[in-house]
């Protein structure tokens, strides 16, 4: 079971560093990631999203959209903190657009 939760971790991360490009490596927008986790925890979910990740509706449900053009089918539902901290910090190259970044 772990291996299957790491492997699928992994297949997500990579999807999101083919959407993110090498650009994103290049200067990560920690400054949008921080601004994720305050938001997350003024909304109370921080505790909840370390455990089970964030369902994508819930997301939404914060402000945060598609970002155009991007392919989100290889993203799991729901997203796991490392993936969804990893894609704060891929900048304008994220896959999502977050209102607080």
């Amino acid at each position: 079971m772990k291996r299957t939760i790491t492997v699928s971790l992994a297949t997500a991360l990579l999807a999101v560093a083919t959407l993110t490009g090498p650009a994103a490596a290049a200067k990560p927008d920690v400054a949008c990631m921080q601004a994720g986790i305050k938001t997350l925890q003024s909304a109370r979910l921080l505790d909840d999203v370390a455990r089970g990740g964030i369902a994508i509706e819930t997301a939404v449900s914060l402000g945060v959209t598609v970002r155009s053009g991007a392919d989100i089918s290889g993203v799991p539902n729901p997203i796991p903190l490392p993936l969804l901290l990893a894609d704060h910090r891929a900048g304008e190259s994220s896959a999502f657009v977050y209102p607080w970044c």
